[in-house]
């Protein structure tokens, strides 16, 4: 299994998973530019993308779906990430209970708390037996997903970090509060790796880590609890 970051953190989301036959965007938050950019380098181009899901309606994550689905590129979101970025068009498709994407890649989505209508989480089946669970732009996440092999979860602050950051003024307390309610801390991020079910894990992104109130101790804090190999995009 292929995951690779284009782009992680607030300017901007984009992550190219591939399975060596299907190949899917999980957001979509940059410039066309720079995702043809990135497949070129990868020896791919946009008519190879089999699939983009979308996690919800805020820029740095919808920023290229209309211009990607215009170009063909079947874009999968909820219909209140569709009616908010006002998306139109024959390759623009609301989720399903599970969505066949292609080659007998399916995924499903999982509804999640976030600032923007209809925030999604996907698990994402491939015909080879990998499960990748990709879960962003949410405070915490309350499914119990089996037999995850590649998990992808936000991780993008820590607590007392973004508290020291508003003491020493670095940041404004409503921003923080706002930071807080709709984005995973590092603390919840370990929490949910904890309890989730890990028997078949083999790799950790961390995603979404913020510039300003994430600590450099992230991955080997999250290596040491799942003993697997941790990324941080």
């Amino acid at each position: 299994m292929i995951i690779k970051s284009i782009a992680s953190g607030s300017s901007g989301n984009c992550y190219y998973v591939s399975d060596g036959e299907t190949n899917i965007l999980l957001d979509c938050g940059i410039p066309v530019q720079k995702i043809k950019e990135f497949l070129w380098n990868e020896g791919k181009r946009l008519s190879d993308i089999d699939a983009c899901l979308v996690t919800h309606s805020h820029s740095d994550h919808v920023k290229s779906a209309q211009k990607l689905s215009n170009i063909g590129v079947d874009i999968w979101a909820s219909n209140g990430t569709i009616e908010t970025s006002k998306l139109k068009g024959n390759h623009i498709h609301p989720v399903k209970d599970l969505m066949v994407l292609c080659n007998k890649t399916v995924a499903t989505s999982l509804e999640v708390e976030h600032d923007a209508k209809e925030t999604l989480s996907f698990v994402i089946d491939t015909p080879s037996c990998m499960r990748i669970l990709y879960i962003t732009d949410t405070p915490y996440f309350k499914y119990y997903i089996r037999a995850v092999t590649h998990l992808m979860i936000e991780a993008n602050n820590d607590s007392e970090i973004i508290a020291q950051n508003v003491t020493d003024g670095k940041i404004n307390a409503a921003h923080a509060k706002r930071v807080v309610q709709n984005h995973m801390s590092i603390e919840t991020c370990l929490k949910t790796i904890e309890r989730m079910d890990r028997s078949r894990l083999k790799e950790i992104w961390l995603l979404h880590l913020s510039k300003d109130n994430a600590g450099d101790d992230f991955k080997k804090r999250v290596q040491e609890l799942a003993g697997c190999e941790v990324y941080v995009a």
